[in-house]
């Protein structure tokens, strides 16, 4: 669900706004009342219809500034709550880039407001939108384009990180195991997402692999990013952001986090120990399973592929569509088929869950 912004302000700003508006309303349309006395546009047959015209014009002019009053101190309040999100995802520098950019629109606001002015009766009002349009479009291309700037400055810009409070760090575990995706469509999970680009490697490396159960979970896993970028939209972030002088992908997982005031998103029990140790947020799609009913009860006859052998005489091992290991009793002969079981016990722990089952007669 897409975040609403305000600032504290607003319950006072936004009224005071609409009368003021509508004030200036009224004015304009009283002078507009006097300049139809003058040119007589509307013939006014006596004094009594006269004072009708001046107040019908007034309130319709106090009217109509009343909700172009009510538009502007909405996107006004839209535009200032916004702000926290521009000062956490860019750098002082691309402050500056938009700062100037703003200004350059005020510029050419000037400009324009010389001939603007000159419109009869209306021209001096419309000078407010002229400076707030072009101050907003160019402030809002210098926000989109201050890399580039810089970049075509000479400066060199690091790569901005995506995030801030409230933000979700995933990591391949994570995006592997799925579960996550309907989580999101629950609209459990608020803030923006941040995928790094190592993460998405790392689930390509997978996905290459020689080993066929490592290649179908590499592929789960890419998916999920593309299912979660169509039910998300523009909070799903992908990050160049890298560390070059750490190797381990959780500790740049670590940094990362740490460096956009998110919390990681994972399933995999030792980032999540270590997480801990550190102070950074974590949530773990497995302690949330815990909280919630198990999808599969002990009784229960569900449908498995055996993919291998177990550690133990006579087991067979297949898994669930969302990764969850299923060991089968005399299911060591069966490797390869699709077979009925009946699960008989459910271990749910911090690390994952286990189904037991044995086959059906």
């Amino acid at each position: 669900m897409p975040r609403r912004v305000s600032f504290k302000g607003s319950a006072v700003f936004v009224p005071i706004t609409r009368f003021a508006f509508f004030v200036l309303g009224g004015v304009a349309g009283y002078e507009v009342a006097l300049l139809n006395q003058r040119a007589q546009v509307i013939p006014v047959t006596s004094p009594g219809w006269e004072i009708v015209t001046i107040a019908l014009m007034v309130l319709a002019g106090g009217i109509l500034g009343y909700f172009v009053g009510w538009i502007l101190a909405s996107a006004i309040v839209r535009l200032v709550g916004g702000l926290d999100d521009v000062l956490a995802r860019n750098s002082g520098l691309e402050l500056l880039v938009i700062f100037i950019g703003l200004l350059v629109g005020l510029g050419i606001a000037a400009l324009l407001s010389l001939g603007v002015s000159r419109v009869p009766v209306v021209g001096v009002y419309l000078n407010i939108p002229v400076f707030l349009v072009c101050g907003y479009v160019t402030a809002y291309v210098a926000q989109r384009k201050a890399a580039e700037i810089l970049r075509l400055l000479g400066v060199k810009v690091r790569p901005s990180v995506s995030g801030g409070p409230g933000s979700k760090v995933l990591d391949s575990s994570a995006l592997i195991d799925g579960r996550v995706i309907d989580v999101v469509k629950a609209g459990f999970i608020d803030g923006d997402l941040i995928i790094p680009r190592f993460v998405l490697e790392e689930l390509q490396r997978v996905a290459d692999s020689s080993d066929p159960e490592k290649r179908v979970r590499g592929r789960r896993g890419l998916d999920f990013v593309q299912q979660l970028q169509q039910e998300m939209g523009k909070r799903v972030h992908i990050t160049d952001t890298d560390y070059s002088d750490l190797s381990e992908v959780d500790a740049k997982l670590l940094r990362i986090a740490g460096a956009t005031q998110a919390a990681i998103i994972t399933t995999d029990y030792n980032l999540n120990k270590v997480a801990r140790i550190q102070k950074v947020p974590v949530l773990n799609v497995n302690e949330l399973a815990n909280a919630v009913k198990s999808p599969v009860l002990p009784g229960e006859e569900i449908e498995v592929k055996i993919l291998r052998e177990g550690r133990e005489h006579h087991q067979g091992v297949g898994y669930l569509d969302d990764g969850t290991m299923i060991v089968v009793e005399d299911g060591r002969e069966m490797v390869g088929a699709t077979v009925k079981a009946e699960v008989t016990s459910v271990l749910q722990s911090p690390s994952g869950k286990m189904i037991f089952a044995k086959a059906a007669k």
